[in-house]
């Protein structure tokens, strides 16, 4: 069987953790929204790939004929990840009492490794697509760069923001929302923790 590129690993993960959730495959628009993809042909595209390298089939003329071949060799869930929900006052994020569920998934779902699950709270990042609920999968990194969404701790509260560094002291926490201003941290002056970054978003409806 051919090797496939990361995207259409995320892709095949899709279809298969669909199937696990509904029992039914999921139609080119369900795979755009989990996976980001802004246009149909996009799925499409990979979709064909798949089919061609021989791990899925397609049946024309129905919007859920996708089928799994092989599936024991294309998707392995032995990978666990906690969900983490609201984060209490002053606990480490991964503080047991902040787990609301461990899910199994494969570690390749969105083409880079990351470490678990955050669930969004409130619409600050709403105009990058992220909405309140959405699930996140974040990546504990120090390998932080401007324009990174990161998940970042100031005092005793977690919050997720693009990363903007203004110089050697001066960090910006920048929201997509014209509704919410962005934060200024002085270092110097000010406590932060990067935690780690956003590689990859679900969402859940």
């Amino acid at each position: 069987m051919k090797e496939i590129t990361s995207q259409q690993q995320r892709v095949l993960d899709c279809i298969q953790i669909y199937l696990k959730k509904t029992g039914f495959p999921p139609t080119r628009a369900d795979i755009c929204r989990e996976l980001g993809f802004k246009s149909p042909n996009s799925a499409e595209t990979h979709l064909r790939a798949l089919e061609k390298k021989g791990f899925i089939s397609i049946e024309s003329g129905t919007s859920r004929g996708i089928s799994i071949l092989n599936e024991n060799e294309s998707f392995k869930t032995d990978d666990e990840y906690p969900v983490i929900g609201l984060v209490a006052a002053g606990s480490p994020t991964l503080a047991q009492e902040n787990i609301e569920k461990i899910v199994k998934c494969s570690k390749s779902l969105f083409g880079s490794s990351f470490d678990y699950f955050l669930k969004v709270r409130g619409l600050s990042m709403k105009d990058a697509g992220i909405m309140e609920d959405d699930i996140i999968a974040v990546k504990k990194t120090t390998d932080i760069k401007n324009g990174d969404i990161v998940i970042a701790r100031i005092d005793d509260e977690v919050t997720v923001k693009f990363f903007n560094r203004k110089s050697s002291k001066i960090i910006e926490l920048e929201p997509a929302n014209e509704d919410f201003e962005n934060i200024v941290i002085d270092l110097e002056n000010e406590d932060l923790q990067i935690e780690g970054k956003s590689v990859g978003l679900f969402r859940r409806n």
